[in-house]
């Protein structure tokens, strides 16, 4: 009885803790979308340069995930949590006084760095303090920040940008990152996971692949595609990570163990997680461009047009938590997905030079639910679907294909956008715009193909023999 009410507390705080910092490093992936007319005026910088503005961040966030958590099981969570958390902040700072592009895309990168550390623990952190029995609902609220942040960036950073300075998006982390330090310090319990060493190899690996990819990606459009650096970068990219999957499978303690594949629940979800981000983060980074360049809207007044959208996690993903904690997260998963798609749809058929707000609101609607639906009983799908001591590798595995998702979507979304449009005049956008939300739709409704193939019972037994990583498929 004595102990009950300090459980209670630790898991309040933990809750807390966790949400605010998760909040931080996903608000960072598109708060500068709505910034960028601002920052090009203010530093200079071409596109690709501004591209680069965001996808420094997703990509270092991306590749060092992984690393991150496996630091945090050796070393301890609470420990790289307050690393990390301590990097992060200090990278906000100098992106907020970054006297040129050059130096705000590095900045950028090293917030990468510090997220990546931090983010993949919060949801270890979270789940080593609530009971079983609560997790659902507690995933719920973690997903709801985190979703929040996410759409919302462009309203954030827009209303900052355009009231204030767009300094101020980065410098809006420095108070509550030196707020959370000392609360994680004292509040969160430490814990530790196998302890295995860490593989750098796998880090490089992945890290010079992804960076191969995108890196073709985003210059591409601008040079060409048959450019021979492009198709350097492409190829080599291809191949470091073709290396990748094999250090995984041969690998005695890899990174990414490629085993965790052989479980249909966590091969599922992070196929629709790692597609689910890369139509989502695409569309947002061209809407909230469209709204402002093509229907005139002020920043502040494209992030409050967004709300619909950007406004429902809030309202949505603790009743999902509440729904997967009672049918299972499959299907939550999967009719969020398939609303996601139907909203980026709808965008495309409509979207025109002079469309009204009337006609944007249902696809503004049916995104905000679809996303609500699919953030919380995702979280809640990837850590039911391994053992407790694998946690931390299932967290920063599923994080690292989101934020690959994200930063592929960007380049993939803006490669579409630029070989059938460009920024010269209202129609030759919306030219753009609408093929690269056709292709959104079509990404994220395969991902709620995905989500259904994720098993409906559980079957602990086989997987356990055949992949020797125990995975506890979630039922449904």
């Amino acid at each position: 009885m004595s102990q009950q009410p300090t459980q209670r507390g630790g898991a309040v705080w933990a809750l807390v803790i966790t949400s605010v910092a998760g909040f931080m490093a996903a608000l960072d992936n598109l708060v500068v979308t709505t910034a960028l007319p601002s920052i090009r005026e203010d530093l200079g910088g071409a596109l690709d340069d501004l591209e680069w503005t965001v996808s420094a961040y997703t990509l270092t966030f991306a590749v060092l995930l992984m690393f991150g958590a496996a630091l945090g099981d050796r070393f301890g969570r609470r420990r790289l949590f307050l690393v990390g958390l301590t990097v992060f902040t200090g990278a906000s700072a100098a992106a907020a006084m970054a006297p040129g592009i050059d130096s705000l895309i590095a900045a950028r990168a090293v917030q990468g760095v510090g997220a990546a550390i931090m983010m993949p623990l919060t949801l270890t952190l979270l789940t080593a303090a609530v009971p079983v029995a609560k997790r659902g609902m507690a995933y719920g609220i973690w997903g709801a920040v985190n979703g929040l942040a996410v759409a919302s960036g462009p309203l954030i950073g827009g209303s900052l940008t355009e009231h204030v300075s767009w300094h101020w998006i980065f410098w809006l982390n420095v108070p509550l990152g030196l707020a959370l330090l000392p609360l994680a310090r004292l509040r969160l319990k430490e814990s530790y996971g196998s302890g295995a060493r860490l593989d750098v190899a796998g880090t490089v690996l992945a890290s010079g692949g992804l960076f191969g990819i995108v890196y073709g990606l985003v210059r591409a459009p601008i040079v060409g595609w048959t450019d021979t650096l492009v198709l350097t970068a492409m190829f080599a990219g291809a191949a470091l990570l073709v290396g990748f999957v094999r250090h995984g499978i041969r690998s005695e303690n890899p990174m990414l163990p490629m085993r965790l594949f052989r479980s249909r629940a966590f091969s599922g979800i992070n196929t629709a997680s790692l597609l689910m981000f890369l139509g989502m983060f695409g569309s947002i980074f061209l809407l909230s461009q469209f709204m402002q360049g093509v229907l005139g809207y002020s920043p502040t007044e494209a992030g409050l047009r967004m709300l619909p959208w950007t406004g429902m996690p809030m309202l949505v993903a603790p009743i999902a938590g509440i729904l997967a904690d009672r049918i299972g997260g499959r299907p939550v998963v999967a009719a969020g997905l398939f609303l996601q798609a139907v909203g980026l749809g709808w965008f495309a058929s409509v979207v025109a030079a002079d469309v009204s707000y009337a006609a944007q609101l249902p696809a503004l609607i049916i995104s905000g639910v679809g996303m609500s639906l699919y953030f919380a009983p995702a979280s809640h799908l990837v850590m039911s679907s391994v053992r407790e001591h694998e946690q931390g590798i299932a967290s920063g595995a599923n994080n690292a294909l989101r934020e690959v998702g994200g930063a592929l979507g960007i380049a993939i979304m803006s490669s579409i956008f630029s070989a059938r449009g460009g920024y010269d005049s209202a129609q030759h956008f919306v030219d753009g715009i609408e093929p690269a939300l056709w292709v959104g739709s079509a990404l994220v409704a395969v991902a709620g193909v995905a989500a259904l193939l994720i098993p409906r019972a559980r079957r602990t037994t086989a997987v356990v023999r055949d992949a020797e990583s125990a995975p506890v498929l979630e039922s449904v």
